[in-house]
């Protein structure tokens, strides 16, 4: 029997020329990130330990985004502590208020196909989009890794999702993952690996990509992963050559394989507060709403930007509804403004975010209260996620957000596509 991707790769890191699921393995960390949240508790507990110079400062990246712009006098706290960390380390790759962690790792290169990486925050699994095998840990493994370099994992089983066909118009890669999520389960894939493959993600942008890998999570999944191809290489600045391998074998053992034609799916919306409470858009429609949210490492990219902005162009928001709109990274910003679509979602009333978490881990730029509800393009809708905990959050991709947001009311985008 052959090999998964999954296990392809964590071949590869180890040096094994075998290996089965269930199987305990030490891995070697190609590249951490550990964001200003956890950073002040990783450090402690790295001190705690006894260890007193991380094992590789060029292998380390902080981003501040969580708590950025400081929304409480003990934010500034968490950023001078890891500042003051990354200095006597000498790790100089150290981004204050570039964007969300999960954007940045890939579009800056950090992670790379191949590779093993690990994050403090559950999402880090967005980078198995470009071919890594990638996962959020908590902060006691995480200070193991700064003085080791190294980390136990179990090898998981993996769930194959082949997806053929074209979406159709306004459904987007977002419905696709909250359909898959509805089908297995929040707990679906826990501890298992699931692999996106077919027709339609060859035809999915990096972007795209990273929606699914992203949310991989929300089934309980330890990684997402698609196989890298040119597109991947061409993302992440390689020559593919050297990557060839990288792919499941034909006769690769799987727990379980899921087809879907993506012809017939429809846009969905994910229903408090569970994220496999699925429901079509279209059943949902006239469900009041009092916001909207489009950003975070799920949907805040380039793309979604675009989306949102030819829905809006030449229209208004509906009166005592809010939109609020966070570019995942600075260049997607910068990128949007310069395209004109950030004056569009402006003139249309739109409030626009500086790139950072924001709303989606309910610190700051757009907290609702008890008794409203929320429209999101983020990844969870658990009680209390966006702000008071009688509030109520939907998830949809931001076509259907924006849609929303225009009506004053959940409704199926798709007549805005027409």
């Amino acid at each position: 029997m052959g090999y998964t991707l999954t296990e392809k790769i964590l071949m590869r890191n180890t040096g094994k020329s075998s290996l089965q699921a269930g199987e305990l393995l030490t891995v070697k960390a190609d590249k951490v990130m550990v964001h200003d949240l956890f950073a002040p508790f990783v450090i402690e507990k790295f001190r705690e330990m006894g260890f007193q110079k991380v094992w590789a400062p060029d292998k380390i990246v902080f981003v501040y985004d969580h708590l950025v712009p400081t929304s409480f006098s003990e934010d500034s706290r968490h950023h001078k502590i890891a500042d003051g960390f990354a200095t006597e380390q000498g790790i100089k790759a150290v981004h204050r208020s570039d964007g969300v962690c999960h954007q940045l790792m890939p579009e800056l290169k950090y992670v790379i196909p191949g590779q093993v990486a690990f994050g403090t925050d559950s999402h880090t699994t967005t980078y198995g989009a470009v071919g890594a095998l990638a996962t959020g840990i908590g902060y006691t493994e995480m200070a193991a890794i700064f003085g080791t370099g190294e980390l136990w994992i179990k090898v998981p089983p993996t769930l194959k999702f082949n997806i053929n066909g074209n979406l159709p118009e306004g459904v987007f890669a977002k419905d696709l993952i909250l359909r898959i999520i509805g089908d297995i389960g929040a707990d679906g894939a826990t501890y298992k690996a699931m692999e996106f493959g077919g027709t339609t993600i060859e035809g999915f942008s990096i972007a795209s990509r990273m929606t699914l890998s992203n949310m991989a999570v929300e089934a309980g999944a330890k990684f997402g992963v698609i196989e890298p191809d040119e597109k991947t290489y061409e993302f992440s600045g390689i020559d593919g050559g050297d990557y060839q391998n990288l792919r499941s074998d034909p006769d690769a053992g799987y727990e379980k394989v899921y087809t879907y034609d993506a012809t017939v799916l429809r846009p969905l919306v994910a229903c408090p507060s569970n994220v496999d409470n699925i429901k079509g858009a279209e059943e949902m429609r006239g469900t009041r709403i009092d916001q909207g949210f489009i950003g975070s490492c799920t949907n805040g990219r380039l793309e979604d930007l675009e989306i949102a902005a030819r829905i809006l162009k030449g229209r208004k928001i509906a009166p005592y509804t809010k939109l609020i709109v966070t570019p995942a990274s600075r260049s997607i910003y910068a990128e949007a403004v310069r395209k004109g679509i950030i004056s569009i979602l402006v003139e249309a009333g739109a409030i626009v975010n500086p790139p950072a978490c924001g709303l989606c881990c309910g610190r700051s730029g757009g907290i609702v209260a008890d008794g409203e509800r929320v429209i999101a393009a983020n990844n969870r809708n658990f009680l209390g996620r966006m702000g008071g905990p009688k509030s109520e959050i939907f998830l949809a991709s931001p076509a259907t957000v924006t849609a929303s947001a225009l009506e004053g009311k959940i409704v199926d985008p798709r007549n805005y596509f027409s």
